[in-house]
């Protein structure tokens, strides 16, 4: 497995001995920047036309499914790769439709306890306006045997 098929790409995180899951590379994920010390990570993604529902927007279900990765992914580097989260409850508003373009995911982590992360994520589009955020809520599991603690 190269680097460039893990879900890291080459970042020297946790995420570069997982390979890239199917969903991931639809959506176009790109590991961006980690921020350890403020907890938070940045992930691009892209809106493409197989995304887009009849009104021309990218469908929410995609949004969510983003917001989703970059939390998800954040916990995974943040707990060094022995966590990875099953969320439990995803909250997302939707502010603007987002098109055929790349979407900028920022991904902070709320709290986290022995059992459960709380995260939030705001997504942008090209120009930098909020598209849609969400908070989650993570049953975290152990990475390797995909069991809880």
């Amino acid at each position: 497995m190269t680097e460039k098929n893990t879900f890291g790409g080459g970042s020297g995180t946790a995420l570069d001995k997982i390979p890239q899951p199917a969903c991931a590379a639809f959506l176009g994920y790109e590991l961006l920047s980690v921020d350890r010390e403020a907890k938070t990570m940045r992930v691009a993604f892209r809106g493409t036309k197989e995304m887009l529902n009849p009104r021309g927007g990218v469908q929410g279900g995609f949004l969510t499914a983003m917001l989703d990765d970059a939390s998800g992914s954040m916990v995974v580097v943040l707990t060094n790769g022995a966590k990875a989260p099953a969320s439990v409850d995803i909250h997302t508003q939707y502010f603007k439709p987002a098109g055929v373009e790349r979407l900028i995911c920022e991904a902070e982590l709320v709290h986290m306890t022995k059992s459960t992360a709380f995260t939030r994520a705001t997504l942008y589009n090209e120009a930098g306006e909020k598209v849609a955020a969400a908070s989650q809520t993570a049953r975290l599991l152990d990475l390797q045997a995909g069991t809880s603690r």
